[in-house]
């Protein structure tokens, strides 16, 4: 296994009004052909502000959902991790492969996160029937609303 990876940042986040867009660079604009026949849309990108050495050391903590529950950063999802890559699922509002610029309904990430990849959602492979989750998330809703549930902390 190798020691290090190397991960190339194909764009940034950009919160700077209703909804959020994902601004890619030129060079990765021909792989947004055709993702605009799809309304929803993985989303991985880099939790900028918690890449050092402290926040990667952090491998447990306080759910803040779930007061007096402590939990591994591998069962949940905070922002500090060993490797700070997060995941959202975005509704996709629109989609300019000239201008590079990806429209999402809502984004849990901070203006200029770092952008490492896009994939599209795919009911068939990224939706699990029988989802089993600890009881901490009861009273959750069952979906995410559209509009999103709020920023990390980044």
């Amino acid at each position: 296994m190798p020691s290090e990876l190397r991960l190339q940042p194909i764009g940034s986040v950009r919160q700077d009004g209703p909804g959020a867009r994902l601004l890619l660079e030129e060079a990765f604009r021909p792989a947004l052909r055709e993702l605009d026949r799809f309304s929803h849309i993985l989303v991985l990108w880099w939790a900028s502000g918690h890449d050092d050495p402290e926040s990667r050391s952090i491998l447990q903590t306080e759910l803040p959902y779930a007061p007096g529950t402590t939990a591994g950063v591998f069962a949940c999802r905070a922002e500090y991790r060993p490797n700070p890559i997060a995941v959202s699922v975005c509704p996709l509002t629109s989609v300019d492969e000239a201008s590079g610029e990806v429209g999402v309904g809502a984004i849990d990430a901070f203006d200029g996160s770092p952008l490492l990849d896009i994939k599209p959602y795919i009911g068939v492979v990224d939706r699990v029937a029988d989802v089993v989750v600890p009881d901490w998330f009861d009273g959750w809703p069952e979906w995410l609303p559209e509009e999103g549930i709020g920023l990390s902390e980044d």
